[in-house]
């Protein structure tokens, strides 16, 4: 299927002026609802909508004189009028699903505009990969926007990827027509030492005019953190805290703070607009990953902007966050992000603007939601069996793959573990003596064993560690294809057997979430596309996905969310600890640290 491009401005200006000045009849006419103008922070009672060739051409008191005898008249009953709603960051990987059951499942929610960073398939399938999640997004009834992914791998030297992305990848992307610019820069450490690759993607996507994506994980806020705003990134997501938020801002960037599915960062960081007073503009709202059952269950933008109300923001700012901010941070503020003149016809209905009820959804002048109900055609791409084929393991495990050995003689070890933070991406860096039986280091209480597969290059590699804070109980394994952002598989468990059925059985599906416990399998969800996606539409994924999120409860997990945290474990671009196809790295030093302590 091809992609017809959305008319520009340019192309249907003359059309514009001539139905706002009352010479040619609107397609379509809201009437009767309270206009809100985020330009302005103003509700204006009693105002219509005038709409041309999918664009806003009017707005004001009365839109008679654009009304002919065609025109679809759209009656609001008084209801706001508020703009679609934009996420500033996110990865559509994320929510388990393609472009085009993503759109399907967030149009519903008021989400009309996205700006997504498909880094996870572009570490498994490289630029092509890339290429094909552009080319659905195109093909959608909202405007999904592409970053070109920055970092793959995330953290050269750390990791192995299926793919590696370069400049020259980035300067080809730049091209592309759905490129808005470049994928958050998670090799930070790069950008502060001046590493020449990351500066040259940055200066490809300065050349070509687009932003630089940014990702600073670390808690620095002196001179690293000077240097890596020197570098180019204009906004960044990973802030925990106030002074966070703040130390972005006032150094230019633009703070995005993030309610996902694990990720709750808004509470912590938006008092620097309620308490402090600080200038709104340059705080935006995105989600960065939510995966299906919360699509489908809790809501997607639409849920952000009620939770940052609830956080004590006035309600216009945080709709500004969710809009207008973003739109202007793209340069898409001509485009998006308002109900005014010109900007493409992106209109949610709603009768309350602080639990804001998403009532009917328009986007580019036509209704694709009412009622909860997506009712526009979400077309797919057609995609080859390279990317249904993606999982390499190179040969069958078996218990022996994941037993660690001890050192001679050893009765006891002091072992360096990876410690789970609840509602946070940061991980502890943690010891625990642990027993050794009959030469092997066993897990035991409240420590797991993890384990890193390589999927990519069919190696057979596994890398060993221990895991703490899912409390698992029993003999269990759970094995997942979606491992950020190397996306080899982790495999999780306190029995080895359980680990090799885990982690088999991901390899004779192509990809997913397994979870095995006593010997049977508990829940599967299939991905088959790069071993990250379903083209199974949203409410059978989230099914399958709430089924897999009762199994882990099943097993003696009490985390909320505990999936999300199970699929950072490999992400070794955020502190302070993580697993790799090459080893155990302390993120804080970027080292490689052993999975055991020597003994004295």
């Amino acid at each position: 299927m091809t992609h017809t491009p959305f008319p520009s401005w340019p192309d249907v200006a003359a059309q514009l002026v001539s139905v706002a000045a009352g010479r040619a009849a609107a397609d379509t006419i809201i009437t009767g609802g309270a206009w809100v103008n985020v330009h302005t922070r103003e509700v204006l009672p009693d105002h219509d909508i005038a709409i041309a060739a999918g664009r806003i051409a009017f707005v004001g008191p009365d839109a008679q004189h654009c009304k002919g005898d065609d025109t679809r008249v759209i009656d609001a009953k008084g209801r706001y009028m508020i703009p679609g709603l934009c996420d500033g960051h996110m990865h559509i990987e994320s929510g388990m699903l393609t472009p085009a059951e993503f759109a399907r499942a967030v149009i519903p929610h008021g989400t009309t505009s996205m700006f997504t960073d498909p880094h996870e398939i572009a570490n498994v399938l490289g630029l092509e990969g890339v290429r094909m999640m552009h080319d659905e997004a195109l093909l959608q009834p909202i405007n999904i926007f592409t970053q070109m992914p920055s970092c793959a791998p995330s953290a050269p030297g750390m990791e192995t990827t299926g793919f590696e992305i370069t400049a020259e990848d980035v300067a080809e992307a730049m091209e592309w027509p759905g490129i808005i610019g470049l994928g958050e820069m998670m090799n930070f450490p790069g950008v502060t030492n001046g590493d020449e690759k990351m500066l040259a993607e940055i200066a490809a996507t300065q050349r070509a005019g687009k932003t630089v994506g940014g990702h600073y994980a670390s808690p620095d806020l002196g001179p690293a953190f000077a240097a890596y705003v020197a570098g180019g990134p204009a906004d960044d997501h990973e802030g925990t805290c106030e002074a966070d938020a703040i130390a972005r801002m006032r150094q230019g960037m633009r703070s995005m703070i993030r309610l996902g599915s694990a990720w709750y960062d808004v509470e912590t960081q938006i008092t620097a607009i309620t308490e402090k007073g600080l200038d709104s503009r340059n705080m935006i709202l995105c989600t960065d990953d939510c995966h299906s059952g919360t699509l489908v269950n809790d809501g997607h933008m639409n849920r952000v902007v009620r939770h940052a109300i609830e956080c004590g923001c006035d309600p216009l700012v945080a709709l500004q966050m969710a809009t207008i901010n973003t739109a202007t941070h793209f340069g898409l503020e001509r485009e998006i992000g308002s109900l005014t003149p010109g900007r493409r016809a992106d209109v949610i209905l709603t009768s309350d603007l602080k639990t804001l009820p998403i009532e009917t959804v328009i986007a580019r002048g036509q209704i694709v939601a009412q009622a909860g109900e997506c009712v526009a055609d979400c077309p797919h791409y057609d995609w080859p069996d390279a990317a249904r084929q993606t999982v390499h393991m190179g040969k069958t495990l078996d218990a022996s793959d994941f037993e660690i050995a001890a050192p001679k003689g050893a009765n006891a070890v002091t072992a360096n573990v990876i410690g789970v933070v609840e509602n946070q991406a940061p991980t502890r860096a943690l010891k625990f003596e642990l027993p050794v039986t009959e030469g092997r280091v066993q897990a035991t209480g409240e420590v797991c064993q993890i384990a890193l597969v390589e999927r990519h290059r069919a190696t057979g590699t596994v890398v060993n560690a221990f895991v703490s804070g899912f409390g698992y109980t029993g003999p269990m394994a759970m094995a997942s294809t979606v491992a950020h952002d190397s996306h080899h598989m982790i495999v999780v468990g306190t029995d080895a057997e359980h680990m090799a059925m885990a982690a088999n059985r991901l390899g004779e599906v192509s990809g997913g979430i397994t979870i095995f416990k006593d010997g049977k399998e508990l829940a599967l969800v299939e991905l088959p596309i790069a071993g990250l996606m379903s083209d199974s539409p949203a409410s059978e994924v989230a099914q399958k996905t709430e089924a897999m999120m009762q199994a882990m409860r099943d097993c003696g997990c009490t985390l909320n969310n505990a999936y999300m945290q199970h699929s950072l474990l490999a992400l070794v671009v955020i502190p302070e600890l993580r697993i790799s196809d090459l080893g155990l790295v302390d993120v804080r030093s970027f080292e490689f640290i052993p999975l055991l302590e020597p003994q004295s």
